[in-house]
């Protein structure tokens, strides 16, 4: 899940590199890809996985 999170704020990243959106500095394209970046990070590691690992 987290990694579709951060593949969808990576396309919002490059919508506003782009299409050369003014936003203010919370919204800049730079900050939408670190978020991206956290997501990704966490989704490799193995955070919101959605499901729990099999133990045996």
């Amino acid at each position: 899940m987290l990694g579709i999170a951060a593949a969808v704020l990576f396309f919002i990243a490059f919508l506003i590199n782009a299409a050369d959106i003014a936003t203010n500095d919370v919204f800049s394209s730079v900050n939408v890809m670190l978020l991206g970046l956290i997501c990704l990070a966490l989704h490799v590691a193995g955070i919101g996985a959605g499901r729990p690992a099999r133990r045996r």
